[in-house]
Protein backbone atom coordinates (compact mmCIF):
# COMPACT_ATOMS: atom_id res chain seq x y z
CA UNK A 1 0.00 0.00 0.00
CA UNK A 2 1.33 3.33 -1.22
CA UNK A 3 1.34 6.33 1.17
CA UNK A 4 0.54 9.18 -0.56
CA UNK A 5 -0.15 13.41 0.19
CA UNK A 6 -2.37 15.90 -1.72
CA UNK A 7 -0.52 18.99 -2.36
CA UNK A 8 -3.45 21.27 -3.28
CA UNK A 9 -6.59 22.09 -2.16
CA UNK A 10 -8.75 23.71 -4.80
CA UNK A 11 -11.38 22.75 -6.65
CA UNK A 12 -10.24 19.99 -8.97
CA UNK A 13 -8.64 18.21 -5.67
CA UNK A 14 -11.98 18.08 -4.19
CA UNK A 15 -14.11 17.78 -6.89
CA UNK A 16 -12.11 14.97 -9.12
CA UNK A 17 -9.20 13.44 -7.06
CA UNK A 18 -11.09 12.96 -4.07
CA UNK A 19 -14.11 11.13 -5.82
CA UNK A 20 -11.61 9.10 -7.96
CA UNK A 21 -9.60 8.06 -5.09
CA UNK A 22 -12.66 6.95 -3.31
CA UNK A 23 -13.46 4.67 -6.74
CA UNK A 24 -10.13 2.98 -6.08
CA UNK A 25 -9.35 -0.05 -4.01
CA UNK A 26 -8.25 0.90 -0.35
CA UNK A 27 -5.90 -1.45 -0.09
CA UNK A 28 -3.56 0.17 -3.71
CA UNK A 29 -3.32 3.73 -1.24
CA UNK A 30 -3.32 5.21 2.23
CA UNK A 31 -3.74 9.05 1.87
CA UNK A 32 -1.55 10.69 5.02
CA UNK A 33 -1.28 14.16 4.34
CA UNK A 34 -2.66 17.28 2.39
CA UNK A 35 -1.13 20.21 1.87
CA UNK A 36 -2.33 23.72 1.11
CA UNK A 37 -0.97 27.33 0.98
CA UNK A 38 -3.20 28.47 4.18
CA UNK A 39 -4.06 26.49 7.19
CA UNK A 40 -7.99 26.79 6.22
CA UNK A 41 -7.55 25.73 2.97
CA UNK A 42 -6.00 22.66 3.87
CA UNK A 43 -8.39 21.73 6.67
CA UNK A 44 -10.64 22.51 3.93
CA UNK A 45 -9.14 19.68 1.81
CA UNK A 46 -8.26 16.85 4.82
CA UNK A 47 -12.44 17.63 6.13
CA UNK A 48 -13.31 16.57 2.48
CA UNK A 49 -10.87 13.83 2.50
CA UNK A 50 -12.27 12.26 5.72
CA UNK A 51 -15.76 12.58 4.46
CA UNK A 52 -15.35 10.82 0.39
CA UNK A 53 -12.81 8.50 1.51
CA UNK A 54 -14.31 7.59 5.00
CA UNK A 55 -11.80 8.47 7.40
CA UNK A 56 -10.80 9.33 10.81
CA UNK A 57 -9.53 13.19 10.71
CA UNK A 58 -7.04 12.56 13.25
CA UNK A 59 -5.60 10.21 10.47
CA UNK A 60 -4.61 13.00 7.86
CA UNK A 61 -1.54 15.53 8.65
CA UNK A 62 -2.47 19.18 7.46
CA UNK A 63 0.32 21.25 6.61
CA UNK A 64 0.49 24.63 5.08
CA UNK A 65 2.24 28.11 4.47
CA UNK A 66 0.68 30.31 6.48
CA UNK A 67 0.69 30.54 9.48
CA UNK A 68 4.18 29.42 9.41
CA UNK A 69 4.86 26.55 11.36
CA UNK A 70 7.98 24.40 10.60
CA UNK A 71 6.62 21.22 11.32
CA UNK A 72 3.74 21.98 9.31
CA UNK A 73 5.29 23.08 6.41
CA UNK A 74 5.59 20.98 3.07
CA UNK A 75 9.02 20.36 3.62
CA UNK A 76 8.14 18.80 6.73
CA UNK A 77 6.01 16.95 5.00
CA UNK A 78 8.17 15.97 2.20
CA UNK A 79 10.66 14.53 4.60
CA UNK A 80 8.28 12.10 5.87
CA UNK A 81 9.31 8.58 5.46
CA UNK A 82 5.49 7.12 5.14
CA UNK A 83 5.00 9.01 2.24
CA UNK A 84 5.44 7.35 -1.12
CA UNK A 85 3.99 9.31 -3.83
CA UNK A 86 2.06 13.18 -3.88
CA UNK A 87 -0.55 14.40 -5.99
CA UNK A 88 0.33 17.77 -7.03
CA UNK A 89 -2.82 19.69 -7.44
CA UNK A 90 -1.67 23.82 -7.69
CA UNK A 91 -1.69 26.73 -9.84
CA UNK A 92 0.28 26.25 -13.49
CA UNK A 93 3.22 28.27 -12.52
CA UNK A 94 3.23 26.65 -8.91
CA UNK A 95 3.95 23.35 -9.64
CA UNK A 96 7.19 23.05 -11.56
CA UNK A 97 9.43 24.12 -8.39
CA UNK A 98 6.96 21.64 -6.23
CA UNK A 99 7.57 18.94 -8.51
CA UNK A 100 11.44 19.34 -8.13
CA UNK A 101 11.19 19.60 -4.39
CA UNK A 102 9.22 16.26 -4.59
CA UNK A 103 11.77 14.51 -6.73
CA UNK A 104 14.52 15.73 -4.18
CA UNK A 105 12.91 14.40 -1.39
CA UNK A 106 12.70 11.25 -2.99
CA UNK A 107 8.81 11.09 -3.48
CA UNK A 108 7.21 10.10 -6.85
CA UNK A 109 5.01 12.59 -8.56
CA UNK A 110 1.93 12.84 -10.79
CA UNK A 111 1.39 16.40 -11.40
CA UNK A 112 -1.77 18.05 -12.94
CA UNK A 113 -1.87 19.50 -16.11
CA UNK A 114 -0.70 21.20 -18.37
CA UNK A 115 2.86 20.15 -17.39
CA UNK A 116 4.81 23.44 -17.42
CA UNK A 117 3.31 27.09 -18.60
CA UNK A 118 6.01 26.64 -21.39
CA UNK A 119 7.14 24.10 -23.52
CA UNK A 120 10.80 25.60 -22.62
CA UNK A 121 9.71 25.30 -19.03
CA UNK A 122 8.45 21.64 -20.02
CA UNK A 123 11.58 20.38 -21.25
CA UNK A 124 14.00 21.89 -18.34
CA UNK A 125 11.97 20.23 -15.85
CA UNK A 126 11.93 17.10 -18.34
CA UNK A 127 15.67 16.99 -18.91
CA UNK A 128 16.37 17.38 -15.06
CA UNK A 129 13.86 14.40 -14.47
CA UNK A 130 15.24 12.12 -16.94
CA UNK A 131 18.97 12.80 -15.60
CA UNK A 132 18.79 13.09 -11.79
CA UNK A 133 15.92 11.22 -10.61
CA UNK A 134 14.51 9.06 -13.14
CA UNK A 135 17.68 6.99 -12.89
CA UNK A 136 16.78 6.52 -9.06
CA UNK A 137 13.61 4.59 -10.05
CA UNK A 138 11.59 8.05 -8.93
CA UNK A 139 8.06 8.01 -11.01
CA UNK A 140 7.23 10.93 -12.33
CA UNK A 141 3.41 11.51 -14.23
CA UNK A 142 1.18 14.02 -15.89
CA UNK A 143 -2.03 13.69 -14.99
CA UNK A 144 -3.78 14.34 -18.23
CA UNK A 145 -7.57 12.99 -17.92
CA UNK A 146 -8.63 12.90 -21.17
CA UNK A 147 -5.37 10.78 -22.77
CA UNK A 148 -6.93 8.36 -19.67
CA UNK A 149 -10.06 8.20 -21.00
CA UNK A 150 -11.45 5.06 -22.24
CA UNK A 151 -13.38 6.95 -24.68
CA UNK A 152 -10.78 8.45 -26.72
CA UNK A 153 -8.77 5.39 -26.42
CA UNK A 154 -11.11 3.37 -27.83
CA UNK A 155 -11.40 5.58 -31.16
CA UNK A 156 -7.26 5.46 -30.64
CA UNK A 157 -7.59 1.64 -31.13
CA UNK A 158 -9.79 1.56 -33.67
CA UNK A 159 -7.39 4.48 -35.92
CA UNK A 160 -4.33 2.04 -35.15
CA UNK A 161 -6.59 -1.29 -35.92
CA UNK A 162 -6.80 0.72 -39.71
CA UNK A 163 -10.70 0.17 -39.33
CA UNK A 164 -11.25 4.06 -41.02
CA UNK A 165 -8.44 2.68 -43.40
CA UNK A 166 -5.61 5.34 -43.77
CA UNK A 167 -6.47 8.69 -42.41
CA UNK A 168 -6.79 12.02 -44.79
CA UNK A 169 -8.15 14.74 -42.48
CA UNK A 170 -9.61 15.35 -38.89
CA UNK A 171 -11.42 18.15 -37.49
CA UNK A 172 -11.30 18.96 -33.19
CA UNK A 173 -13.87 21.40 -32.79
CA UNK A 174 -14.57 22.60 -29.43
CA UNK A 175 -16.83 25.57 -27.87
CA UNK A 176 -16.72 26.31 -24.70
CA UNK A 177 -18.72 28.75 -22.44
CA UNK A 178 -17.05 30.41 -19.19
CA UNK A 179 -19.06 33.47 -17.44
CA UNK A 180 -17.60 35.67 -14.66
CA UNK A 181 -20.15 33.64 -12.21
CA UNK A 182 -17.98 30.40 -12.97
CA UNK A 183 -16.57 28.33 -10.25
CA UNK A 184 -13.47 28.00 -12.47
CA UNK A 185 -13.09 31.64 -13.15
CA UNK A 186 -13.56 32.31 -9.91
CA UNK A 187 -10.22 31.49 -8.88
CA UNK A 188 -7.82 34.25 -8.21
CA UNK A 189 -4.89 32.52 -10.53
CA UNK A 190 -7.10 31.92 -13.50
CA UNK A 191 -8.74 35.09 -13.03
CA UNK A 192 -5.46 37.38 -13.76
CA UNK A 193 -3.08 34.71 -15.31
CA UNK A 194 0.66 34.86 -15.08
CA UNK A 195 0.94 32.28 -17.53
CA UNK A 196 0.24 32.08 -21.44
CA UNK A 197 -3.29 31.63 -23.12
CA UNK A 198 -5.30 31.83 -19.85
CA UNK A 199 -7.77 29.16 -20.50
CA UNK A 200 -6.65 28.49 -23.53
CA UNK A 201 -3.81 26.60 -22.25
CA UNK A 202 -5.29 25.47 -18.78
CA UNK A 203 -8.02 23.37 -20.46
CA UNK A 204 -7.21 23.26 -24.08
CA UNK A 205 -4.54 20.82 -23.24
CA UNK A 206 -7.33 18.64 -22.40
CA UNK A 207 -8.65 18.57 -26.17
CA UNK A 208 -5.21 18.96 -27.60
CA UNK A 209 -4.75 15.31 -25.32
CA UNK A 210 -7.54 13.95 -26.61
CA UNK A 211 -6.85 14.69 -30.31
CA UNK A 212 -3.14 12.84 -29.88
CA UNK A 213 -4.86 10.33 -28.19
CA UNK A 214 -6.69 9.69 -30.92
CA UNK A 215 -4.75 9.76 -33.77
CA UNK A 216 -2.01 7.89 -31.84
CA UNK A 217 1.44 7.24 -32.75
CA UNK A 218 0.62 6.61 -36.38
CA UNK A 219 -0.14 10.24 -37.33
CA UNK A 220 2.24 12.35 -35.14
CA UNK A 221 1.15 16.10 -35.64
CA UNK A 222 3.88 17.83 -36.98
CA UNK A 223 3.09 21.63 -38.45
CA UNK A 224 0.96 23.84 -37.43
CA UNK A 225 -0.57 27.53 -38.42
CA UNK A 226 -3.59 29.41 -36.82
CA UNK A 227 -4.56 32.88 -35.27
CA UNK A 228 -5.23 33.63 -31.90
CA UNK A 229 -7.75 36.55 -30.53
CA UNK A 230 -9.48 37.69 -27.69
CA UNK A 231 -12.93 38.30 -27.97
CA UNK A 232 -14.69 38.37 -23.81
CA UNK A 233 -11.66 41.32 -22.43
CA UNK A 234 -11.66 39.40 -18.59
CA UNK A 235 -10.50 36.49 -20.41
CA UNK A 236 -7.17 37.52 -20.96
CA UNK A 237 -4.87 37.13 -22.92
CA UNK A 238 -6.52 35.25 -25.42
CA UNK A 239 -9.76 33.30 -25.63
CA UNK A 240 -9.94 31.62 -29.03
CA UNK A 241 -7.63 29.69 -31.33
CA UNK A 242 -7.88 28.48 -34.88
CA UNK A 243 -5.70 25.58 -36.46
CA UNK A 244 -4.78 23.86 -39.42
CA UNK A 245 -2.43 21.01 -38.40
CA UNK A 246 -0.49 18.45 -40.31
CA UNK A 247 0.66 15.06 -39.52
CA UNK A 248 4.28 14.20 -39.89
CA UNK A 249 5.09 12.90 -43.01
CA UNK A 250 6.18 9.17 -41.74
CA UNK A 251 2.39 8.82 -41.58
CA UNK A 252 2.13 9.32 -45.23
CA UNK A 253 4.79 8.48 -48.77
CA UNK A 254 3.97 11.74 -50.03
CA UNK A 255 4.14 15.49 -47.97
CA UNK A 256 1.28 16.32 -50.28
CA UNK A 257 -0.92 13.56 -48.61
CA UNK A 258 0.22 13.70 -45.44
CA UNK A 259 -3.11 13.82 -42.96
CA UNK A 260 -4.29 17.30 -42.25
CA UNK A 261 -6.76 19.24 -40.10
CA UNK A 262 -8.21 21.64 -38.15
CA UNK A 263 -7.86 22.55 -34.44
CA UNK A 264 -10.68 24.99 -33.39
CA UNK A 265 -11.24 26.20 -29.72
CA UNK A 266 -12.87 29.29 -27.77
CA UNK A 267 -13.92 29.69 -24.35
CA UNK A 268 -15.61 32.93 -25.56
CA UNK A 269 -18.80 31.33 -26.37
CA UNK A 270 -22.39 33.60 -25.72
CA UNK A 271 -24.32 30.33 -24.00
CA UNK A 272 -23.08 27.10 -22.82
CA UNK A 273 -25.71 25.26 -25.69
CA UNK A 274 -23.47 26.90 -28.58
CA UNK A 275 -21.25 23.68 -27.32
CA UNK A 276 -23.89 21.05 -27.71
CA UNK A 277 -21.47 19.95 -31.67
CA UNK A 278 -18.23 19.55 -29.57
CA UNK A 279 -16.31 16.57 -30.82
CA UNK A 280 -13.97 15.39 -33.09
CA UNK A 281 -14.23 14.18 -36.50
CA UNK A 282 -11.69 11.62 -38.52
CA UNK A 283 -11.78 11.20 -41.72
CA UNK A 284 -10.20 7.97 -43.38
CA UNK A 285 -9.93 6.63 -46.88
CA UNK A 286 -12.50 3.53 -46.44
CA UNK A 287 -14.58 4.79 -43.18
CA UNK A 288 -15.10 7.81 -40.45
CA UNK A 289 -15.21 8.38 -36.91
CA UNK A 290 -17.28 10.63 -34.93
CA UNK A 291 -16.01 11.20 -31.27
CA UNK A 292 -18.84 13.08 -29.18
CA UNK A 293 -18.12 14.03 -25.42
CA UNK A 294 -21.61 14.23 -24.11
CA UNK A 295 -22.89 14.93 -19.88
CA UNK A 296 -20.90 11.62 -18.67
CA UNK A 297 -19.49 9.42 -21.35
CA UNK A 298 -18.36 9.74 -24.80
CA UNK A 299 -19.34 7.95 -27.55
CA UNK A 300 -17.61 6.89 -30.70
CA UNK A 301 -19.52 5.81 -33.78
CA UNK A 302 -17.45 4.17 -36.57
CA UNK A 303 -19.05 4.53 -40.10
CA UNK A 304 -17.30 2.23 -42.99
CA UNK A 305 -17.77 2.17 -45.92
CA UNK A 306 -18.48 -1.39 -48.31
CA UNK A 307 -17.80 -2.31 -51.60
CA UNK A 308 -17.50 -5.33 -53.30
CA UNK A 309 -14.07 -6.33 -53.80
CA UNK A 310 -14.24 -8.02 -56.96
CA UNK A 311 -16.36 -5.24 -59.33
CA UNK A 312 -15.43 -2.03 -56.82
CA UNK A 313 -19.44 -1.16 -56.48
CA UNK A 314 -20.69 0.74 -53.59
CA UNK A 315 -22.14 -1.71 -51.43
CA UNK A 316 -23.66 0.98 -48.32
CA UNK A 317 -22.16 1.81 -45.57
CA UNK A 318 -22.25 -0.73 -41.70
CA UNK A 319 -22.46 2.17 -38.29
CA UNK A 320 -21.12 0.70 -35.06
CA UNK A 321 -21.27 2.62 -31.41
CA UNK A 322 -19.79 2.42 -28.35
CA UNK A 323 -20.40 4.41 -25.45
CA UNK A 324 -17.95 4.63 -22.81
CA UNK A 325 -18.20 6.52 -18.86
CA UNK A 326 -15.82 9.14 -18.29
CA UNK A 327 -13.48 7.90 -15.74
CA UNK A 328 -9.79 9.74 -16.67
CA UNK A 329 -8.87 10.93 -13.45
CA UNK A 330 -9.44 7.57 -12.21
CA UNK A 331 -7.71 5.55 -14.85
CA UNK A 332 -4.46 8.15 -14.24
CA UNK A 333 -4.52 7.81 -10.87
CA UNK A 334 -5.07 3.78 -11.00
CA UNK A 335 -2.14 3.30 -13.71
CA UNK A 336 0.00 5.86 -11.45
CA UNK A 337 -0.48 3.87 -7.79
CA UNK A 338 -0.11 0.56 -10.01
CA UNK A 339 3.11 2.39 -11.36
CA UNK A 340 4.46 2.96 -8.02
CA UNK A 341 3.91 -0.47 -6.69
CA UNK A 342 5.75 -1.61 -9.28
CA UNK A 343 3.22 -3.26 -11.92
CA UNK A 344 2.90 -2.46 -15.14
CA UNK A 345 0.01 -1.07 -17.03
CA UNK A 346 -1.09 1.79 -19.14
CA UNK A 347 2.07 3.57 -20.26
CA UNK A 348 0.06 6.93 -19.85
CA UNK A 349 1.11 10.55 -18.52
CA UNK A 350 5.02 10.51 -20.05
CA UNK A 351 5.99 14.24 -19.89
CA UNK A 352 7.39 13.83 -23.33
CA UNK A 353 4.05 13.44 -24.64
CA UNK A 354 1.99 15.69 -22.21
CA UNK A 355 4.77 18.57 -23.52
CA UNK A 356 3.16 18.08 -26.79
CA UNK A 357 -0.08 18.80 -25.51
CA UNK A 358 1.47 22.16 -24.51
CA UNK A 359 3.41 22.81 -27.78
CA UNK A 360 -0.21 22.53 -29.65
CA UNK A 361 -1.60 25.58 -27.64
CA UNK A 362 2.21 27.49 -27.74
CA UNK A 363 2.34 26.91 -31.01
CA UNK A 364 -1.42 28.45 -31.89
CA UNK A 365 -0.93 31.47 -30.22
CA UNK A 366 3.05 32.21 -30.97
CA UNK A 367 1.81 31.11 -35.14
CA UNK A 368 -0.17 34.38 -36.41
CA UNK A 369 -0.33 32.77 -39.48
CA UNK A 370 3.06 31.66 -39.74
CA UNK A 371 3.82 27.70 -40.29
CA UNK A 372 5.25 25.77 -36.81
CA UNK A 373 7.34 23.11 -36.97
CA UNK A 374 5.89 21.43 -33.99
CA UNK A 375 8.32 18.77 -33.63
CA UNK A 376 11.52 21.00 -33.39
CA UNK A 377 9.51 22.93 -30.47
CA UNK A 378 9.32 19.86 -28.42
CA UNK A 379 12.98 19.45 -29.11
CA UNK A 380 14.32 23.22 -28.74
CA UNK A 381 11.75 24.53 -26.81
CA UNK A 382 11.16 28.27 -28.85
CA UNK A 383 8.99 27.95 -32.17
CA UNK A 384 11.11 30.28 -34.48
Amino acid sequence: MAGIAILGAGIFAKEAHLPALASLPPSTYSLKAVYSRSQASAQSLADAASTTLSLSPSTIGVYYDSPSSPSHSLSSLLSRSDIAAVIVVLPITTQPGIILQSLEAGKNVISEKPIAPTVAIALDLIKTYESKYEPKGLIWRVAENHECEPGYRKAGELIEEGRVGKVIGFGANMVNYIDKDSKWYNTPWRTIPDYQGGFLLDGGVHFAAALRTILGPSYPLSKLSAFSALHKSWLLPHDTINAVIRCSTAASTEASSAPQGTYNLTFAAPSSSAGKSNGYTIIGTTGFLIIDKLQSSIRITLTTVKVDPVTGKDLGEEVEVWEEKQCGVKMELREFLGAVRGEKGWEVGKPREAVKDVAIIQASLESEGRLVDLERLVEVGSTF
